[in-house]
């Protein structure tokens, strides 16, 4: 028997460690059958498996549960029925560099790839990407040194101990052996991903030629507006000016980590909830999230409105050129043909539209949000979109005003950095005690480089600044990762991952945002300040300001 050890990923996940893929698949399937209290999510990767939960209740509890669980070293969590045949032609570039590091020559290396049995062990950073393990390690290569900036959709790869086929064309360092034209990810399916954890995979030789085309994972396009005398219909917006992005959120498509579709929605789930709140919509219904201003809307029929978020000065132009104020935080009326205008944030990021009755885009995976990273959901807002709202409940009540969810710490100028709690992340014992000091005391700058997948930190230009340094130096196998891991490259400057991050990672976490924070931190704008303060993971309370701040005992 393995034993299970067991790290807080953040106050509502943990982190287990396992000694064998064996033991990660064996361990996932059984949490997939029989799901902890609480479970929304899990995820096998090469030795950990990563469970999210609804709470920190949900969390704490789970630990006890676990702490009584062997997962079996060599048991057999592969799922059953016959193998997925992908069949491939074997033209790949690579495939004469993978002959000479395997030293075979490259009819061995296509025997190679098809004499075995292959596994899907666990998700990657794509839908549909599924790292495949092998029955033996003729094939185990290096990834390239110098990643690829596209590579197709269909190519089939190799890299370490694991096989893979790319569902679409994206960034790459695998070795490229050959292509085939499977559907590695298609929304049309009952289950869009062809390859999920324990799915066996037969590589099949073919010599026709087949033609790729690049997938689009997107879903459908949005529908035309709806007849506005329709009962019960409350309208639509068209877009006049989208800004520079402006998209449809919601509260995002939580438990489809393992087959590489991370949960996205809105950054800042606070703002929309209020949005949606103020207009008496469900916390679950669609807005629009847009960033820096810019967005003008058109509305076809009667609306209610409300803006949250970024404060952003917007008005209202009437089709006689009339002109009024929008408020923030606080439903406003939008009649048939007025114009909506947002300008410029004076505070914040991303500014929340939400229109009584929602957004009523076509659902994708659950959600109607888009993903940015993985493509899901309806195309970036452009001009000429038009969204239909949702019919009106008019059981729901019109909020009154409220105060902004935003807090006054992302404020720029007098009121100083803002302020993110974050709790010990699973790999802290990775770094030195001077950098897991470090991360705590110094200031950090949020850079340009940052989205909806992650801030980029950066530090000012002053005496003492200093970036992250590893303890261990070894490389660390692709593991799950949160909304809010402080993920750590070889740069030393960590990188806080948002809401539409990839679900594994190969650079160790050093701390965790609070999900509480996380709204904050989806509102920093380029050159915003930065400081982190380590608390608790159970009771989100400071830690001793000392090395001990971001340690705990090992892996329990």
């Amino acid at each position: 028997m393995s034993p299970v050890g067991t790290r807080r990923a953040g106050p509502r996940a943990l982190l287990v460690q396992l000694d064998s893929l064996q033991a990660v698949l064996a361990v996932h399937a059984r949490l997939e059958q029989d799901p902890l209290a609480g479970q929304v999510d899990v995820l096998a990767a090469a030795r950990t498996v990563l469970i999210t939960f609804a709470s920190g209740a949900h969390a704490r509890a789970a630990r006890g549960a676990l702490a009584q669980l062997d997962a079996p070293a060599s048991a057999e969590p592969f799922a059953g029925g016959d193998p997925v045949r992908i069949e491939v032609v074997y033209d790949g570039e690579d495939l004469a560099a993978v002959a000479r590091l395997t030293g075979l020559d490259p009819d061995g290396v296509v025997a190679a790839h098809t004499g075995q049995l292959w596994t899907a062990a666990f998700g990657g950073f794509a839908p549909g990407f599924a790292y495949l393990i092998g029955e033996n390690d003729a094939l185990t290569v290096p990834r390239r040194t110098t990643p690829r900036t596209a590579v197709p959709a269909g190519a089939v790869a190799l890299a370490d101990t694991f096989s893979a086929v790319y569902p679409r064309r994206s960034p790459g360092g695998w070795q490229l052996i050959g292509r085939t034209e499977a559907r590695l990810w298609d929304l049309d399916r009952d289950q869009p991903a062809l390859l999920r954890p324990g799915t066996s995979v037969q590589y099949v030789a073919v010599r026709e030629a087949v033609t790729l085309v690049n997938q689009d994972v997107r879903g459908a396009p949005c529908p035309a507006a709806p007849d506005r005398a329709g009962v019960g219909v409350a309208g639509c917006l068209e877009v006049i000016e989208a800004g520079p992005l402006s998209l449809i959120q919601d509260l995002g498509r939580p438990g489809h980590g393992d087959v590489g579709v991370p949960a996205s929605g809105a950054a800042d789930t606070a703002s929309a909830r209020q949005a949606n709140r103020l207009v008496g919509n469900l916390p679950t219904d669609a807005v629009i999230e847009t960033v820096l201003g810019g967005l003008t809307v058109r509305a076809q029929g009667e609306l209610t409105a409300a803006l949250a978020g970024a404060v952003t000065p917007a008005r209202i132009r009437g089709a006689d050129d009339s002109s009024r104020p929008a408020p923030m935080d606080a439903p406003f009326a939008l009649h048939d043909g007025e114009r909506l205008h947002l300008g410029p944030p004076t505070t914040g990021l991303r500014t929340y539209l939400a229109v009584r009755g929602g957004i009523d885009v076509p659902l994708v995976l659950g959600s109607r949000s888009t993903d940015v990273l993985s493509g899901l959901g309806p195309d970036p807002l452009s001009a000429g979109t038009v969204l239909p709202v949702g019919e009106v409940d008019t059981a729901r009540m019109v909020g009154l005003p409220e105060v902004s969810a935003l807090t006054d710490t992302i404020a720029s100028g007098a009121a100083g950095p803002a302020v993110l709690r974050i709790t010990p992340g699973p790999r802290d014992d990775w770094f030195t005690p001077a950098s897991r000091e470090g991360l705590t005391e110094q200031t950090w700058l949020v850079t340009d480089q940052s989205n909806r997948i992650g801030i980029r930190l950066a530090l000012p230009d002053t005496p003492g600044s200093r970036a992250l340094e590893r303890a261990v130096t070894d490389e660390l196998p692709s593991e799950g990762v949160v909304a809010g891991s402080l993920q750590v490259p070889p740069s030393g400057l960590p990188v806080v991952f948002l809401a539409d991050h990839p679900v594994t990672g190969g650079y160790p976490v050093i701390g965790v945002v609070v999900p509480e924070d996380l709204p904050v931190a989806a509102q920093l704008g380029p050159g915003t300040s930065v400081v982190f303060v380590a608390v608790d993971a159970e009771t989100l309370q400071p830690l001793p300001c000392t090395d001990a701040a971001l340690t705990r005992t090992p892996w329990k």
